[in-house]
């Protein structure tokens, strides 16, 4: 996962993504080429658990349009785009302005989900995607997985729970 992610460094042998050679570049460079990424750890790696649950939701896009223009953050787009995907994603949180690090679990995933999956990724790395998850929260999360998948998105899934490979998974 973290090597895929350009968060280790790689070895030996080759990353690529859709055909391009990622191997050893950043992960923005990663992302840039397609993929999203679920971590394993969301709290420590999928958030700035400091950050107000709309910055953490624009976190991979905030030096793009529309949210900065000029070299300036457009807050109102921010706010903007982070009602969409809380509306879209239900997460439930008191206000976009909250703290990611106060979500629940199910909460902070659907909003680390939201955030990926706006980016339209080419190849969705999930690493441990349901861990510690309600049951409702584990059905959307494994719905939205599905949806990628239908639409082209290559999935790649780390889990070490065997009833989520058999129900997500292809090819094991």
């Amino acid at each position: 996962e973290e090597t895929l992610a350009g968060l280790r460094l790689c070895e030996s042998g080759r990353i690529e993504v859709c055909g391009e050679n990622v191997t050893n570049t950043s992960p923005k460079r990663i992302g840039q080429a397609g993929l999203a990424l679920i971590p394993s750890d969301r709290y420590q790696r999928g958030m700035l658990q400091d950050f107000e649950v709309s910055e953490n939701l624009v976190l991979e896009r905030f030096d793009q349009e529309p949210f900065t223009l000029r070299g300036f953050f457009d807050r109102n787009q921010i706010i903007a785009e982070a009602k969409r995907l809380i509306s879209k994603f239900d997460v439930r949180t008191p206000s976009v302005f909250t703290p990611a690090g106060k979500l629940s679990g199910g909460n902070a995933q659907k909003m680390i989900l939201a955030r990926e999956l706006a980016r339209n990724p080419r190849v969705l790395l999930a690493a441990q995607p349901t861990r510690g998850l309600d049951v409702s929260a584990i059905e959307f999360i494994h719905n939205q997985i599905l949806q990628q998948r239908d639409s082209g998105v290559a999935v790649l899934l780390f889990s070490t729970e065997m009833e989520e490979i058999l129900t997500l998974s292809d090819r094991v």
